[in-house]
């Protein structure tokens, strides 16, 4: 691994207001699912209570309490990435760069402000951070093309599983192209994260490993947490009318999942961070890297469209 543990967890505790903050916001998002999931549960339970098979509609329910509090969580995913995600990426690289923060409440506010500087608007930065997104996947599909050339039964396959195992490992990697637009203050996103993806590229097999062993540690370290969690959430669903094994199992997940988000994932990004700013330092954009993510990638293309046709910032 190319990062320091010591160095990400002491920038860490230097935003732990920020810690505290995505603890709640997640938290609080595991708990609304525990609450509109036993609240279906119970309704169902007592409207089926009337017919043939009592309780049965407990289940449904539950489903149906489910799916209504993925829909707000659905709907709320802009705001959560404009505040909470990018909100610590941008007090992170104002620790990495060794400048002071406020503490309490006022680091909230102090990112919330490094954020509208940068993106004026929420649909701005999601837009952006799909786009990023499309990119990598298409990044690589293109180094990993070697199975066309190698006529080997069966390769064909084993690209496709290392292909998703990539993706998946390459979950915080958008989140980094973003930090380099609040590192550079960057007065045009678009273009900016177009340089920032062709570094990227050009360093591929380093940030690909650091991305790798940190999905490792991460995927491992939450499921050790959905073993914690699971025993007291199974003991709260049992006071639940009908069965709720599966809706404890679910619960347990969510709680896991929300965990993850709130403490792992923060180490995560800053380990790749650290990795990307010190792998990229003194480096240019290669133009054949520029040549090959157009030709490999729609949406790099429309990338490069929307930086050239980004309206000119305005003068303080």
């Amino acid at each position: 691994m190319d990062f320091q543990v010591g160095k990400t967890i002491a920038a860490l505790t230097k935003t732990l207001p920020f810690i505290v903050f995505r603890l709640m916001i997640y938290l609080g998002v595991a708990v609304g699912y525990l609450l509109v999931i036993g609240i279906g549960a119970t309704v169902g339970y007592f409207l089926s209570s009337f017919s043939d098979e009592p309780g049965s509609g407990a289940g449904i329910g539950g489903f149906i309490g489910f799916a209504v509090a993925s829909g707000i969580l659905y709907w709320l995913r802009e705001y959560v990435l404009y505040i909470v995600k990018a909100g610590h990426i941008a007090v992170l690289v104002e620790v990495y760069d060794g400048n002071e923060l406020p503490g309490g409440k006022g680091q909230i506010t102090y990112a919330k402000e490094k954020v509208q500087e940068r993106f004026a608007q929420t649909s701005l930065l999601f837009g952006l951070d799909q786009l990023i997104k499309g990119i990598l996947k298409a990044i690589n599909r293109t180094l990993f093309s070697i199975a066309r050339f190698l006529p080997i039964p069966g390769l064909d396959n084993l690209v496709a599983i290392i292909n998703k195992i990539v993706n998946l490992s390459l979950t915080y990697t958008d989140e980094i192209i973003i930090a380099h637009n609040f590192r550079v203050r960057s007065e045009n996103p678009w273009d900016t994260s177009k340089d920032a993806i062709i570094l990227y590229a050009q360093n591929y097999q380093t940030m690909v490993k650091n991305a790798f062993f940190l999905m490792v540690i991460l995927y491992a370290l939450t499921f050790v947490i959905f073993l914690l969690v699971l025993g007291p959430i199974g003991a709260l669903f049992s006071l639940f009318p009908g069965k709720a094994g599966f809706w404890a199992f679910v619960l347990g997940i969510i709680f896991a999942w929300s965990i993850k988000a709130a403490l792992l994932e923060p180490f995560a990004i800053t380990a790749m961070m650290q990795v990307y700013f010190q792998t990229i330092e003194g480096e240019v954009p290669n133009p054949e890297w520029d040549e090959k993510l157009s030709a490999a990638s729609d949406k790099f293309r429309e990338l490069k469209e929307k930086a050239m046709g980004a309206p000119a910032p305005a003068k303080a």
